[in-house]
């Protein structure tokens, strides 16, 4: 299958382009700056194009039979009114550009994966979250709102959808794993606020599985929380992470107030969270290679 890849040289997007290659896809990354040589290899294309403004790159959405979009700005920052109109801009146009490209496709059915996040449910604390609940009412649920909406516009034009809610995607030296380790290695390792909250994640090679999962299965549409089957509160995932590093996590929690003194807004992401399941990727049958938090740490820590 010919894939057309939105995000697809950073850290998710490149863990689903090696997989999609390891699997004999055909894969085609837009990109603002083509890098140089061929880092993948000859079945990968690169077109140069800004994902959020219209241009010729869009008429290279037909050639594909599946669209994978990964674009978006982080939102580990601090949420200025600046930095949210461009986590939104990123995620909002890019979809709309995506789908206005797929307009011009005609053949077979097209698939749009369209990745989404587990903001959408908002903050319910102890509630678990599958599929069918509602979404929030806090910036990132209405933006996830609009996102997945924008993707699901593409059914018009004949393609599937399938909505991928991500929750925290643990990389081996990348992601959130990669920014919170060197403090566990230092021994300076500490939950955050009151400890309890629900922190929902996924292996990437779970993530990039699913992927390949749903562009298999013809049966497979609208929103999938992409999580592992157990989320855990912070207080254990602190203590697996400091057992996987072998070092001790004894001290205090960080204090909600100094996280909002430092992180603004979106310290409330980090104090609260959600606890995701994915129901409906169970139900198609779906198996996880790590379903289980200290799994997960053991494989992507294997090296320190």
């Amino acid at each position: 299958m010919k894939i057309f890849i939105t995000g697809g040289t950073g850290f998710v997007g490149g863990s689903v382009a090696a997989a999609l290659l390891q699997h004999d896809h055909e894969v085609t990354i837009l990109t603002r700056s083509a890098p140089q040589g061929q880092p993948h290899g000859s079945r990968v294309a690169y077109v140069e194009g800004d994902p959020r403004r219209p241009g010729p790159w869009q008429e290279r959405i037909g050639e594909h039979e599946g669209v994978i979009n990964l674009a978006g700005a982080s939102i580990f920052r601090r949420w200025s009114r600046k930095n949210k109109e461009a986590i939104r801009e990123s995620r909002i146009e890019t979809t709309k550009n995506l789908v206005e490209g797929l307009s011009g496709r005609t053949g077979s059915e097209t698939i749009l994966i369209s990745a989404s996040g587990t903001g959408y449910y908002g903050f319910r604390q102890e509630e678990g979250l599958e599929e069918n609940a509602s979404a929030g009412q806090d910036f990132l649920a209405e933006l996830s709102l609009e996102w997945e909406a924008e993707a699901e516009k593409a059914t018009a034009y004949g393609a599937r959808v399938a909505v991928c809610r991500l929750g925290v995607v643990l990389g081996r030296n990348a992601g959130a794993l990669k920014s919170m380790a060197p403090a566990f290695r230092a021994g300076l390792g500490s939950p955050l606020g009151k400890r309890d909250q629900w922190f929902s994640w996924i292996h990437e090679t779970d993530l990039a599985n699913i992927f390949l999962f749903l562009l298999d299965r013809n049966d497979a549409s609208g929103p999938f929380n992409c999580t592992a089957p157990h989320p855990v509160r912070n207080r254990e995932f602190t203590r697996e992470l400091g057992r996987a590093l072998k070092r001790p996590t004894f001290l205090p929690a960080v204090p909600g107030p100094l996280l909002k003194m430092a992180l603004g807004e979106f310290a409330q992401v980090l104090l609260e969270g959600q606890c995701a399941v994915p129901a409906r990727l169970m139900e198609l049958g779906f198996s996880f290679r790590y379903p289980s938090l200290g799994r997960a740490l053991e494989d992507l820590l294997q090296e320190d």
